[in-house]
């Protein structure tokens, strides 16, 4: 640590220092990746009947506006086309996420991100360098914080650290002085929020979370820029600090630990599963163990029960709610380990289709989950968030048991999913909000560094 410069001021001269010539080309190809994948989910999103009613809400007294919405036609005002998008993002619990801090940064940053530079007129290199400013900021700021301590305080890190990224990524586009950027940090940290209460009674407020941090942490940009200072010391100051107001003192080192060296965007992982990310190394084992079955053996009635040993914050919140262990809902079931798991073992797969109201509600899911225990076990907590794994045991109904153990779940960066099912995944849900040109946009997201400005798509 540097002991004349605050760590947010060793951060906020990288965003301002940072080009587009200065990334190394693994990260150049890393960004463009990052963003397709978080495009796709949220394009893919663009039908849900929650975020259209959203969209009816804000239109009171905003009228109309010229930014765009991923998957739609009409265009909204900048501030709640942010919003929209970054709320699309986050509903089919598909986003990337950065297992050492355990955000969804992407799900506010790309969104705050895309719309600043539609708005200013930015090219493609512009916004991908500010999207890689975002990713950096976001999962240091995580990571500080402490993950384990964050999240058993109840914060919900994609939100109180997402307005970071959103905020630094902003504050590149505007072309902001170190000063200002630093103003822009502070700002978003002070108005840095968002909790898991949501989780206790399966309300459906959770996309509001990437919602608020984007138009927060663009906000905090505009008012940087008009002149507004913001904190310096916003995460160590020792009266109000969030370190020490949403963590157990962290370590602000991390803020600025390797900048420029270690990217990490490079570090992400990519969800193959449309759940909860602590659900999926259960849901790699049930597979794994399904693969040795005959069919016979898949029998409901056949199973005696299915132990499941995780970390203490994947037990928390997959495993302990009422929803999380009798879903009824669709979010119910998406927080649920149990049910993945259920699912996993009857249809084979874990896909949009097991989500599906009529799946989750049908006697069998209902009748499995119901034998589906899972359990805190020092040995994974103690080697969380490095590895976010599971073991599990199937014992069937005449004594004799089946055993596996997943280290990391799919789509981390120790076991990555091919560039087959990266596209494959992408162009899925591409096509969603944009049925005729799906390919096309695959391919201007991948080739967004040669465009002038951001491209736009036709949704019919």
């Amino acid at each position: 640590m540097n002991d004349t410069k605050s760590d947010l001021r060793l951060l906020a001269e990288f965003i301002h220092n940072l080009s587009w010539e200065k990334l190394p080309k693994e990260v150049q190809e890393a960004v463009s990746f990052r963003v397709l994948d978080l495009i796709s989910v949220a394009t893919g999103a663009c039908k849900d009947s929650l975020v259209k009613q959203a969209a009816e809400a804000f239109e009171v007294g905003s009228g109309e506006g010229d930014s765009s919405v991923w998957g739609w036609e009409k265009t909204y005002p900048l501030q709640t086309a942010v919003m929209l998008n970054a709320m699309l993002a986050h509903t089919l619990e598909l986003d990337d996420v950065h297992p050492g801090s355990k955000t969804h940064g992407s799900a506010s940053l790309i969104p705050a991100a895309w719309g600043c530079a539609e708005y200013l007129g930015k090219s493609g290199k512009e916004f991908l360098t500010a999207v890689v400013c975002g990713y950096e900021t976001v999962s240091r700021i995580g990571m500080a914080l402490g993950v384990s301590s964050h999240r058993n305080q109840g914060w919900h890190a994609t939100a109180t650290c997402g307005v970071f990224g959103c905020a630094a990524a902003c504050a590149k586009l505007m072309n902001l002085d170190v000063e200002q950027i630093i103003s822009a940090l502070g700002m978003a940290g002070t108005q840095s929020s968002g909790v898991w209460a949501f989780l206790g009674d399966g309300s459906n407020c959770k996309i509001l979370h990437p919602g608020r941090a984007a138009v927060d942490g663009l906000e905090a940009a505009l008012l940087a820029r008009a002149g507004m200072t913001g904190p310096e010391h916003i995460l160590d100051a020792k009266d109000g600090g969030l370190l020490y107001a949403m963590s157990d003192g962290g370590d602000v080192s991390k803020v600025s630990a390797g900048l420029g060296e270690t990217y990490e965007i490079l570090h992400m992982d990519m969800k193959p599963y449309p759940c909860c990310r602590s659900a999926h190394c259960a849901v790699d084992c049930a597979l794994e163990l399904r693969k040795t079955l005959r069919s016979e053996n898949l029998s409901v009635d056949n199973i005696s029960s299915i132990d499941i040993q995780t970390y203490l914050v994947g037990y928390k919140q997959c495993a302990v709610s009422d929803g999380c262990l009798r879903p009824k809902r669709v979010l119910d079931a998406k927080f649920s380990t149990p049910y993945a798991v259920a699912a996993a073992l009857i249809y084979g797969k874990v896909s949009m289709d097991e989500f599906e109201p009529y799946i989750v509600e049908s006697e069998g899911i209902q009748r499995l989950l119901e034998k589906v225990k899972v359990v805190a076990d020092d040995r994974f907590t103690s080697q969380y968030p490095k590895h976010w794994g599971c073991a599990m045991t199937i014992t069937w109904k005449d004594g004799t048991k089946l055993q596996t153990e997943v280290q990391d779940p799919s789509g981390s960066v120790n076991r990555p999913l091919t560039k087959e099912q990266v596209m494959a995944k992408a162009l899925e849900f591409i096509k969603v909000g944009y049925p005729g040109v799906g390919q096309k946009v695959v391919e201007d997201i991948l080739n967004l560094a040669i465009y002038e400005k951001l491209p736009l798509w036709d949704t019919k």
